[in-house]
């Protein structure tokens, strides 16, 4: 006979073997019987899909690689003109900015405090 612990009235009682092998539900790794597939549809490939892909505009790459490729002593970053040169600016003097702002916190935290 096969025994197993009751969680409820915390003694030995008398069981089937499968459950006095796995104790206190506990049950073994090997599942019995497989998981349904999430996907078990059945896939198309790209050739019986229909019409092909149509994409949200023209190529501009390879006019936009002769634009940025001229050799005109412009560096690259500026190349587009005013919207470029403000932004580069603007991202320069917040970094300047946030470098002087930093020191003059650390500054400010090596100070002793008079008490």
């Amino acid at each position: 006979m096969y025994y197993k612990f009751s969680g409820i009235t915390q003694k030995l009682t008398g069981s089937a073997p499968t459950a006095a092998y796995n104790p206190q539900g506990l049950r073994p790794g090997v599942p019995a019987e497989p998981p349904t597939m999430t996907f078990a549809s059945p896939t198309k490939l790209v050739s019986e899909a229909g019409p092909a892909v149509e994409y949200m505009g023209a190529n501009r790459v390879p006019e936009l690689q002769k634009y940025f490729q001229t050799s005109d002593g412009v560096p690259v970053h500026l190349k587009r003109g005013v919207p470029d040169r403000l932004l580069y600016r603007t991202t320069m003097a917040l970094t300047v900015g946030g470098a002087l702002y930093c020191m003059v916190a650390l500054y400010i935290a090596a100070q002793p405090t008079n008490k």
